[in-house]
């Protein structure tokens, strides 16, 4: 491999990193953890290639059709699941939940969105990144067991969308959640 190749490929990747950013990955608590699939063959490839699969993974994430929320609804078979304050790891109550989603969305062709929410607390703009975290924790979470990423999407609608409006502890535990709408495909 000559110098100028070499070199060429690391500009190439630092490059793409740059202006594509990284990924960042959400927690999950390590009691939770999402079931391994098969080993990656990306697993034994230098830290750069990590690096430009995140960012062509972010990249595709973006082109990937966005649907107009209105368009879905609520299904008693999905439930939401529920976050710690200024949090967005999936707990092992919630994981279990997922669980069960992830097992009747995999047998429905229904698109998934998911909402990210928060409680009344902090400002507008960190609710609705804090949102986005929650949503997208739980779509990772999700395609870890099996739903396809080209069937989900996410919004974030911060402290926006309250289910409960008094001012409690308990109240602001309904808000913090990851809410769950299907539509039919097509």
């Amino acid at each position: 491999m000559s110098p100028l190749f070499r070199a060429t490929t690391v500009s190439a990747i630092v490059l793409t990193t740059l202006l594509v950013g990284c990924a960042r990955r959400p927690s999950v608590l390590s009691s939770a953890t999402a079931p391994s699939g098969p080993p990656a063959a990306a697993a034994s490839a230098p830290a750069a290639s990590d690096a430009v699969l995140a960012a062509v993974e972010e990249r595709r994430e973006i082109i990937v059709e966005r649907q107009a929320p209105a368009t879905f609804f609520e299904n008693d078979n999905v439930k939401p699941i529920y976050f710690d304050f200024d949090r967005y790891d999936i707990r092992p109550q919630d994981a279990r939940a997922l669980e069960a989603d992830a097992a009747w969305l995999k047998s429905h062709d229904v698109l998934i969105l998911v909402e990210g929410q928060c409680d009344e607390r902090g400002t507008a703009e960190y609710n609705l990144a804090l949102g986005d975290r929650r949503a997208r924790a739980t779509m990772n979470y999700l395609a870890a067991l099996g739903i396809p990423a080209n069937r989900m999407s996410s919004v974030s609608y911060g402290k926006e969308r309250p289910v409960c409006t008094e001012h409690t502890e308990a109240c602001w535990a309904l808000n913090r959640r990851a809410h769950i709408l299907v539509k039919p495909r097509g």
